[in-house]
């Protein structure tokens, strides 16, 4: 643990994916904050080549779980079970979804999305919103059906999954924090 720590730091430390939510709509104030911290994360060369959509929109969901599990039937066998539970879904019955995507013909755009995806993540926690960033959507939105979605989804012209991020407050307990691993710091002073 760090001796001096400011509040950032402690977000970071606080910060975990949280797979169980209530199912009560987080605030527009809140979504808004959380939106503002995404679009002030950095971008290569500032170009800001994300776009991010925001699903609160129960039917919306419905119909993207039903392209997930048709989609994890025909994967490993994890997926597939995971995907055959009655209680299923891709983003633990998160209310608020954000479906972050980015110009495929962008170099770093993976890194510039990832950026704004733990910005999310943190302002979330700091207003004491559970999130968890999530890349396995992406096996959705390969899928024909998941195409369709993305474009019904406003998603630009061009524009590929990178990651996507459930939003809502916390069911239960904050999970412990897993251990770090302080080996992998090396190490070049003067």
């Amino acid at each position: 643990m760090w001796k001096a720590m400011n509040e950032t730091l402690k977000v970071i430390q606080r910060r975990r994916s949280i797979r169980a939510y209530r199912p009560e709509q987080i605030a527009n104030q809140e979504l808004e904050a959380i939106l503002e911290a995404a679009i002030w994360a950095p971008s290569a060369m500032n170009q800001q080549k994300w776009h991010f959509t925001v699903i609160q929109n129960k039917d919306m969901l419905q119909r993207i779980t039903d392209v997930a599990r048709e989609v994890m039937k025909a994967g490993p066998e994890r997926m597939a079970q995971r995907a055959a539970s009655p209680d299923f879904s891709p983003f633990f019955h998160a209310p608020t979804v954000i479906v972050i995507t980015g110009d495929s013909t962008g170099r770093f755009v993976r890194i510039d999305c990832s950026l704004a995806a733990q910005n999310i993540a943190l302002a979330a926690e700091s207003l004491n919103i559970g999130s968890c960033i999530m890349t396995s959507p992406e096996l959705i939105f390969e899928s024909e059906k998941g195409q369709e979605l993305l474009e019904e989804l406003g998603v630009p012209e061009g524009y590929a999954h990178v990651c996507t991020v459930a939003l809502g407050y916390m069911d239960g307990e904050r999970p412990p924090a897993k251990p770090r691993k302080k080996e992998v710091i090396s190490y070049i002073r003067s």
